[in-house]
């Protein structure tokens, strides 16, 4: 069976710094039509920063739709026709003082794919120079932590750790060391 579905027409419905919504019309494989509502954003970068001693680097930050601190590997969003790869590397520096050598791609994560089109570029690498300033932007605040790998993938499988990029990272990071490749 086909699985695509048709757009028929595309009302917006919200602009904003982040996140551009639109509602649309679309046609189904079976030829009926239904509404989707979307959110686009522009992706974002996340990096699984392991030190020489195996501990990740996380940082420690609100997050208002959740109105709680979370526990995240350092992340940040694409800004226009960045990079991927060297915005991950410039939010490593920005968000934990430190960069690394030996990046290996996680690959992609699509967080929420039934209504926001974010991807979110995952990498690993192995710590080399630490101890430079944090570059956190005006609005930013976070303080950053180091963990040892192997409780960090403990406190995945407690629920812990609820965030998708981080989760996905820390266990793809544990999996490359075991088999030696990190």
């Amino acid at each position: 069976m086909d699985f695509f579905e048709k757009t028929l027409r595309q009302t917006d419905i919200y602009t904003g710094r982040i996140i551009h919504v639109h509602v649309d019309d679309v046609e189904l494989p079976n030829g009926s039509t239904s509404v989707r509502e979307v959110v686009e954003h522009p992706g974002g970068v996340s990096v699984a920063a392991l030190t020489p001693a195996n501990e990740l680097i996380f940082v420690r930050q609100f997050r208002y739709p959740y109105h709680k601190i979370l526990l995240e590997l350092p992340a940040g969003k694409l800004e226009p026709g960045e990079d991927p790869f060297e915005a991950m590397k410039r939010e490593q520096l920005e968000e934990t003082g430190t960069t690394g050598e030996n990046y290996i791609s996680l690959g992609e994560v699509y967080p929420t794919g039934g209504y926001c089109g974010e991807i979110i570029r995952l990498w690993a690498c192995r710590v080399t120079e630490e101890n430079h300033q944090l570059h956190l932007d005006e609005d930013e605040f976070l303080t950053p932590e180091r963990i040892p790998l192997d409780k960090a993938v403990e406190m995945v499988c407690s629920n812990e750790i609820p965030d998708a990029k981080t989760q996905i990272g820390i266990l793809k990071t544990a999996a490359l060391v075991q088999k030696g490749l990190l």
